[in-house]
């Protein structure tokens, strides 16, 4: 019986995930650092202008908000515990400051954060930045006399 070895005969070139990650958070392109990443307040552009580099594959999805929400949450809510501790503030002050704080901090914070998981995802080689399209998640099958 013939044997059959499979080897990568080119391995691809390690990216530093680091740095693809503080590009993207200063919005630039993950792969030169260059050319801008986003064309919009959060609409990424389809190629680097500088480089070339596609970044049309980019699937941050859900992930951006998540991370917001636990930065800025970590930050009032300390703020908050801090305020109630040593000092004497009226609600009214309470109720102007956290709620604008909020959205002025999740406002600043979320383009820097998407391009940072943009520069992650290019690292990575996720959802397509490897060169190869992404394989459809495939469901178990049924166990076999049973109807699905």
């Amino acid at each position: 019986m013939p044997v059959q070895m499979n080897t990568i005969l080119d391995e691809p070139v390690a990216r530093d995930w680091r740095s693809a990650v503080g590009r993207g958070l200063r919005g630039r392109c993950p792969h030169c650092g260059e050319g801008r990443l986003f064309k919009g307040f959060l609409k990424p552009v389809d190629a680097c202008a500088a480089c070339g580099e596609l970044l049309h594959h980019q699937r941050a999805d859900d992930l951006p908000p998540y991370v917001v929400i636990t930065i800025v949450g970590h930050i009032v809510v300390g703020g908050l515990l801090m305020a109630e501790k040593y000092a004497d503030w009226s609600m009214g002050l309470h109720m102007a400051i956290w709620p604008a704080l909020t959205v002025v901090l999740s406002l600043i914070l979320m383009q820097p954060v998407k391009g940072g998981v943009i520069g992650l995802q290019w690292a990575m080689r996720m959802h397509g930045f490897g060169g190869m399209p992404d394989l459809p998640e495939r469901q178990p099958l049924p166990p076999a006399g049973r109807p699905s």
